[in-house]
């Protein structure tokens, strides 16, 4: 999806945002356009908040253990200082960064860089999740992905956590989350 430049050369950039329940292939989805673009030999910029270490404290992992290296950031505004030169920045796990993300990825976008999002649209009461809303409505592409229902087998678009912690970030896997539809979702949730 990324913009070609227009006849006169100027760069046109753009923002790209995959979204989706755990388990859908967002991480996966980020790390195959991001090599795409490697291959394009276009200079290629990678982040992930420093609080996500569950697979690796640099690398971006999918859970199919797909990697490629990225750096590590406390909010959004290192993002600036550090893709002065490059072509593509790709940022994963977008939901765990501060409010201010859209506006640098708006930044980005101006500058003539492909920004390209990973993250999670709901939490997992179901409700919209820290900066991604903003990021959805500023969006040039938008790619809901979904998971596998772990009930019944139907598309599934809920993350539904097993345990009864409430605090809204709860780093875990498969012991914690499990990709639920609509329905098993609600019927989980007792409602």
């Amino acid at each position: 999806m990324f913009i070609e430049p227009n006849i006169s050369g100027e760069r046109r950039g753009c923002i790209e945002v995959v979204c989706g329940s755990m388990f859908s292939g967002k991480t996966e989805e980020l790390i195959r356009r991001l090599k795409r673009a490697r291959i394009a030999n276009l200079r290629v910029e990678i982040f992930k908040p420093k609080v996500d270490v569950r697979y690796d404290e640099q690398n971006i992992v999918s859970h199919d253990t797909n990697a490629i290296l990225s750096t590590p950031i406390d909010n959004s505004q290192t993002i600036l200082l550090m893709a002065s030169d490059v072509d593509v920045v790709g940022i994963d796990e977008a939901q765990f960064f501060d409010n201010q993300l859209p506006e640098v990825c708006d930044q980005l976008a101006f500058k003539g860089i492909r920004v390209i999002i990973a993250g999670l649209d709901m939490d997992y009461t179901g409700k919209p999740f820290g900066p991604m809303p903003a990021l959805l409505a500023k969006a040039d592409f938008i790619t809901k992905l979904h998971a596998i229902c772990m009930r019944c087998g139907h598309i599934a678009n809920y993350s539904y956590r097993k345990t009864a912690t409430a605090s809204q970030v709860l780093l875990g896997e498969k012991d914690v989350y499990e990709p639920l539809c609509r329905k098993c979702y609600f019927e989980a949730k007792g409602r």
